[in-house]
């Protein structure tokens, strides 16, 4: 690669970035203050292209944070003189705490992408390798942005839905930003209304029941399961190991209408009993698979030495496989709590008793015309807080049990 083709890319990089980080910042000030911009993505363009091969000259001066913060002032200073200070094809006197804001944190971005995605290059002549590597920290940084953006948007918009009024919603629909000048009780009418007149707190209730119940009742068919396929010879234990999940090549949508007849003669529908009865059928499978990777993966003459030492199977089991294999029972209980508690297609076909709803029923319940759309939006937040407040909490665990899980077996 020449000196040539080693800048040019380093001018597209930051006119890549000056534009897509002009674009996301404008969305994110309309969203967050109602404003109405029109960012000036060209001039962003032109920005990022100058501040890029500005980055080449300061980095043979500067390094590490000082670089750092000489090309973020740069990028503040360029971006307010090009616009005629409005970075935002907005005049500052409109809500200019929002704009200068936005705009710093625009520099910051774009001042940062530049620095991380060119550092370690300084024009000169770089290996093809080099070469790719610049290339590919351009495409991770940018699906980086874009996998946030689009997991992170919805959320925010969800949530600021709940927190506004009706006659807000009616005034302009697109607005997304909140009075924060109005009290609790009125910027949060919607989560207390749910639980007030919609029963909420009875639905809160069913699904952590149900959910628990389904983790619990789970564990306790799948260990032992597991443990047998994975320590204990019997006729046909190859073909059991491997045909455990051939349960989920049946879509549950065929299984709903036999089961729905089944359980309305029996007298398992609107009752907890029912879901009680096909979730766990529904997460025993991939608790087995889960588990019986992870215990192929112990040392089995641990289990050994407890037998020689007078422990029966149980004991072994209880004493010695469990405490080891706590990283994979914590992964497992709490995949399978998320399945559970955000199931919809049963709770949906086997409730119709108001008392009887899960979270999942219970928020489809708020869609319809006689219900404001913040209270949907205040009911899909608190179905969504709970487990991904868990998710995060035990991310480690999880993500330790299903590497351990696949190391054998």
């Amino acid at each position: 690669m020449q000196f040539g083709a080693v800048t040019i890319w380093g001018m597209v990089v930051g006119a890549i970035w000056g534009a897509v980080w002009m674009v996301v910042i404008g969305v994110l000030l309309m969203l967050v203050s109602g404003l109405v911009v029109q960012p000036p993505v060209s001039f962003a363009l032109g920005l990022g292209l100058v501040l890029a091969l500005a980055s080449f000259w300061v980095k043979t001066r500067w390094t590490g944070r000082t670089a750092l913060l000489i090309l973020c002032a740069a990028a503040f200073v360029g971006l307010m003189a090009i616009t005629l200070g409005q970075p935002f094809g907005v005049g500052l006197g409109a809500k200019p705490i929002y704009q200068i804001a936005a705009a710093l944190v625009f520099s910051a971005a774009l001042g940062a992408s530049v620095h991380l995605g060119l550092d370690g290059y300084t024009g000169a002549t770089v290996s093809r390798y080099r070469f790719e590597l610049l290339v590919l920290r351009l495409l991770k940084g940018l699906g980086f942005v874009i996998f946030t953006i689009v997991v992170a948007l919805p959320f925010y918009v969800m949530v600021m839905t709940s927190l506004k009024s009706q006659q807000t919603l009616l005034a302009n629909p697109l607005d997304f930003s909140i009075d924060l000048t109005q009290g609790g009780a009125s910027l949060f009418r919607s989560y207390i209304e749910l639980f007030t007149q919609y029963h909420f707190g009875t639905f809160l209730m069913n699904t952590a029941i149900v959910s628990v119940f389904t983790v619990v009742i789970t564990l306790a068919f799948a260990i032992p399961g597991a443990y047998a396929v994975a320590r204990l010879r019997f006729k046909g234990q190859a073909f059991l190991s491997r045909s455990i999940l051939l349960i989920y090549m049946v879509p549950a949508i065929v299984l709903v209408i036999p089961l729905y007849a089944v359980f309305s003669q029996a007298g398992l529908r609107n009752s907890l009993t029912g879901l009680l009865v096909v979730y766990p059928a529904t997460t025993i499978p991939v608790a087995l698979y889960m588990l019986q990777g992870y215990f192929r993966g112990l040392p089995s003459e641990l289990e050994e030495a407890g037998l020689m030492d007078g422990l029966s199977r149980i004991g072994v089991i209880l004493k010695i496989t469990l405490p080891l294999s706590l990283p994979a029972l914590a992964s497992v209980a709490l995949y399978v709590f998320m399945i559970a508690w955000n199931e919809f297609l049963f709770a949906f076909m086997f409730l119709d008793d108001l008392d009887m709803f899960t979270l999942s029923r219970g928020v489809v319940s708020l869609n319809s015309s006689e219900v404001p759309r913040q209270h949907l939006m205040a009911g899909a937040v608190i179905a969504t807080v709970p487990v991904l407040v868990l998710f995060l909490w035990f991310e480690r665990f999880l993500v330790s049990g299903l590497t351990a899980g696949s190391v054998k077996g």
